[in-house]
């Protein structure tokens, strides 16, 4: 087991994502950061690194407890990092919100009628 590895393959590997090169495309659009700055792929990752993780429309904020380069089970790659208890608790906000959150014009199809276009114009108000 080494010190470091870098940042894309410890991303892969703690499965934040599928397939390592959507790690390297993440790291490489700045929707990864490490302490708080934008980082190459070839980055080098440490035992108490800060990684923030952008991913759809989820946000991680990961501390890195241990290192490694294999991919494993997902049992073992919970015990790569802790997540920030802010983090946690932002999560846990936004998935109660999408839980409680009704497109309103989920219930249309095709083009709206009269009727419905005066509804969508009374939800906006």
């Amino acid at each position: 087991m080494s010190e470091t590895t870098r940042i894309d393959k410890w991303l892969w590997a703690a499965r934040f994502f599928k397939t390592r090169s959507l790690a390297t495309n993440a790291v490489e659009l700045g929707r990864v950061l490490q302490n708080a700055q934008r980082v190459k792929p070839a980055h080098q990752v440490r035992v108490g690194d800060l990684i923030e993780v952008h991913h759809g429309d989820q946000t991680w904020q990961i501390q890195v407890a241990r290192i490694l380069e294999m991919r494993g089970p997902a049992s073992v790659a919970q015990t790569m990092y802790q997540e920030t208890a802010e983090s946690a608790e932002k999560r846990a906000k936004a998935a109660e919100d999408r839980k409680y959150f009704r497109e309103p014009t989920a219930g249309l199809s095709g083009r709206p009628t009269k009727r419905d276009r005066r509804q969508i114009d009374s939800t906006r108000d």
